[in-house]
């Protein structure tokens, strides 16, 4: 991690060590315990998930999309998911990726080009962090695992894009969560691009279902489309799930009652 990286980082975590109305600068040593040393890690964990839940506290109709950083503008997959932030941001959702190039900044542009919310949840890298310009909010993250919890946490949907081996572990682990109850059913996962989930699909069908390792209901916890119309057909279906403050409820139940 480059030096101005880290530096930056040290700046976030001073809050928890001094009070900000009374600023003290700690000493060196102190801050890099703090922020490196495992005894400590555990505190600065704690203030991801604090800034994370605190920073999607803003927003409502989240769907999140996932889908691989390497994907170039010409590629058909990055127009589809553009579209499908395009499409999502007229019908007045909150986009949510990673916040990174490839198929994250597709569907940030299509949500940023109709003016809507363009959600950035991004990671810290060890030479940069990589924030696609279409993000107009957004929060950055150490920890992978942090990271994941947030883009799951709220959001009514989850839709998937040709990726690589993060979209890969993200789809596996939304679906086991919803699989056990954890997410609940009624959140969708959705695949987009047929020829390219099949062959993972027919493995899911003809080695871990005839096996035995899951059973025939846990193929209806995902869906594989090839549209993003067909995507939204589905997403328009879901509902807001609960989450956040109680003012945050409140204001959605109103939301909700003058559609």
């Amino acid at each position: 991690m480059s030096r101005r990286k880290s530096s930056a980082s040290q700046e976030r975590y001073k809050q928890w060590l001094s009070d900000p109305k009374q600023p003290c600068d700690p000493m060196h040593e102190q801050l890099e315990s703090f922020t490196e040393n495992p005894n400590w890690r555990i505190f600065r964990i704690m203030a991801e998930f604090i800034e994370g839940f605190e920073f999607l506290d803003k927003f409502h109709g989240e769907v999140t999309i996932f889908g691989s950083a390497r994907t170039k503008k010409t590629d058909v997959y990055y127009r589809k998911a553009r579209k499908l932030g395009e499409l999502l941001g007229e019908a007045g959702y909150t986009v949510i990726t990673g916040g990174g190039p490839g198929i994250m900044e597709a569907a940030n542009r299509g949500a940023f080009e109709v003016g809507a919310e363009s959600v950035g949840l991004d990671i810290e890298l060890p030479r940069e962090q990589r924030r696609n310009e279409y993000v107009t909010r957004a929060i950055g993250f150490h920890y992978f695992f942090t990271r994941k919890v947030m883009l799951s946490a709220s959001a009514q949907a989850y839709v998937y894009f040709p990726g690589g081996f993060g979209t890969l572990d993200e789809l596996s682990e939304m679906i086991t969560l919803t699989q056990t109850g954890k997410i609940p059913q009624n959140v969708p996962s959705i695949l987009i691009g047929k020829s390219y989930w099949k062959p993972l699909i027919d493995w899911i069908r003809n080695t871990m279902l005839k096996h035995g390792n899951i059973s025939k209901k846990d193929i209806d916890l995902f869906h594989v489309v090839d549209t993003p119309e067909e995507a939204m057909n589905i997403i328009k279906k879901t509902t807001e799930r609960p989450y956040g403050s109680e003012r945050m409820r409140v204001f959605r139940g109103f939301r909700s009652s003058t559609k």
